[in-house]
């Protein structure tokens, strides 16, 4: 697709059904970022969390000038503080225009990197959903477009830096390009907004999002989130979530959970207790030792064949090692040949 008209999907899209296709959903969280790139990005720039944000983005003074205490407290709650304070307009502009700035400065490095062996393992039936701002996933999607048949969708449930939105014709996208609809340009999406109106209606874009996501949920077979932790500001998102999986039990009793994450495999069942039934669920500390990473572009119909039919099923697991993404396009070329 050409740059100027660069889209992913709109509503009418991600909405379809496909009478017996299921979707793989994977959920990004910052941490996805930082296990990515541990040593910062391309230019060695640090992946900043939700919790470090203030420090690494040198604002800390500025949160001292204003007399707020932000040391070991979660970046959107202050954002919050401080939105809810007309006399801190200047503070809340000064934030919004640093983090902005910082976000937009990351970039992917040359080589291959988790992100592009992400986007290139799922296919048009499959959705990857992040609450991230950094332009990675959107990156990796611009280099790989044209390098296998068909991409997953992107949502980005809280904003992002590069992701953009045509409210006339519900079609995503990329800032800078053009709705290939109407050909109009893109609307940048909201990047900062208060945790306490996280309602997900007010903003077209974020309710367009979230309503793709609530059918994407409703037809999910394998569900994977990486690196995201559910932070108590995100409450009302997980509800959302979990109110749409239903009952594990009853409603998901077939349905696998994956976690990609470094904390106690007891502390994340825990945590995501309402999406598992039984023994449907499983902790990797590794993307490479995830299900899409052992079963590339085909990981519903390999979930199928062995834990469905009882079949056992052979993993294809990715080339880690590469070192280009000549060689890691070559590679899915032989595994997208049979989808042509």
């Amino acid at each position: 697709m050409s740059e100027q008209y660069l889209d992913w999907t709109s509503a009418d899209e991600i909405r379809r059904v496909r009478v017996g296709v299921r979707r793989h959903l994977v959920l990004l969280g910052a941490g996805a970022s930082r296990a990515a790139f541990p040593n910062g990005d391309g230019n060695g720039r640090a992946l900043p969390l939700m919790d470090d944000l203030v420090e690494l983005l040198g604002l800390g003074s500025s949160f001292d000038d204003a007399g707020i205490a932000w040391k070991e407290e979660n970046f959107e709650d202050l954002y919050a503080q401080i939105s809810s304070d007309d006399q801190l307009s200047g503070l809340r502009r000064q934030v919004e225009g640093t983090v902005e700035s910082y976000f937009r400065s990351l970039e992917l490095p040359p080589e291959p990197t988790i992100y592009d062996q992400l986007v290139l393992s799922l296919r048009d039936q499959d959705v990857i959903a992040t609450f991230n701002w950094d332009p990675f996933l959107i990156q990796a999607y611009r280099r790989n477009a044209d390098k296998v048949p068909t991409l997953p969708y992107l949502l980005f449930l809280h904003g992002n830096v590069l992701s953009a939105f045509c409210i006339e014709d519900e079609v995503k996208g990329v800032r800078g390009a053009c709705c290939s609809r109407c050909g109009r340009p893109f609307t940048p999406t909201k990047l900062l907004y208060p945790i306490a109106n996280k309602d997900y209606t007010s903003d077209p874009s974020i309710a367009s999002m979230w309503d793709d996501l609530r059918q994407v949920v409703e037809d999910a077979l394998f569900l994977t989130i990486f690196g995201y932790g559910a932070p108590a500001s995100d409450r009302a998102a997980v509800e959302i979530l979990s109110s749409v999986w239903g009952d594990p039990a009853g409603k998901r009793f077939m349905e696998q959970v994956e976690i990609i994450d470094i904390r106690p495999e007891e502390q994340l069942r825990n945590q995501w207790r309402s999406f598992i039934h039984s023994h449907h669920f499983d902790v990797v500390t590794e993307f490479s030792e995830s299900w899409i990473a052992n079963h590339p572009r085909r990981t519903v119909e390999a979930y199928h064949a062995q834990y469905v039919e009882a079949r056992m099923v052979e993993g294809n697991p990715l080339p880690i090692a590469l070192t280009s993404l000549e060689d890691l396009w070559s590679w899915f070329e032989e595994l997208s040949a049979h989808e042509r």
